[in-house]
């Protein structure tokens, strides 16, 4: 596994080099992202007011954050599940012309594929910590804070050495977590065997 430290905007270049498992820290302009945008934007048809070109990763993330001697205060950051925003996956790597997307967990096989086809990945925190991310995050600026609310509005950051993430999924369209639920479940079926558990062997089920 190899460790990589990018510049946004990112090109093509930057993402095609980077293998699942590998590490990952961003410098340079990013964008926040959650439900609430996305559905604003593509499904209510508004326009984004502000130009992705120079800043192509998004984060999927609710930051807190406050104003302080009217100066935004970031207080906490932890990247949410991607997983949740699946639906608009493909349509934000292509209209947005985005280079990366970070979040937890991964995306589904649809917006895998957009990511093959467009050069794009997606990469998920090596951390478990809510703010572990904090010192590496300037707020600069902020839009449709009116209209989504704090955790749902569009933040411009100012990103340093962010990081450090995994690639989940590269431009290839393969999933790292595909791979290591097989090796889990080869793994499983070894220990069942050693312990000489029946192969349909099935967990209580509470209810």
């Amino acid at each position: 596994m190899t460790t990589h430290y990018l510049d946004i905007p990112l090109s093509d270049a930057d993402v095609v080099k980077l293998k699942l498992g590998d590490t990952v820290y961003f410098s340079g302009p990013a964008f926040t992202c959650r439900s609430r945008l996305q559905r604003y934007i593509f499904d209510e048809n508004h326009v984004l007011p502000f130009d992705t070109g120079h800043q192509n990763v998004l984060i999927h993330v609710g930051p807190i954050i406050i104003k302080e001697n009217e100066q935004w205060k970031l207080i906490a950051f932890a990247p949410t599940s991607s997983i949740r925003f699946e639906k608009w996956g493909p349509r934000s790597v292509k209209d947005w012309k985005l280079k990366a997307i970070i979040g937890k967990t991964t995306m589904g096989k649809a917006t895998a594929q957009t990511m093959k086809e467009l050069k794009c990945v997606h990469v998920t925190p090596q951390y478990i910590g809510p703010n572990l991310l904090h010192d590496s995050v300037y707020i600069k600026n902020v839009y449709l804070f009116e209209e989504l609310g704090s955790i749902e509005a569009a933040w411009q950051l100012e990103l340093s050495k962010l990081g450090p993430f995994i690639v989940d999924i590269d431009c290839e369209g393969n999933n790292y977590f595909d791979a290591l639920d097989k090796v889990i479940a080869k793994n499983k079926q070894e220990a069942y065997a050693d312990l000489k558990i029946p192969k349909d062997f099935e967990y209580t089920k509470l209810y």
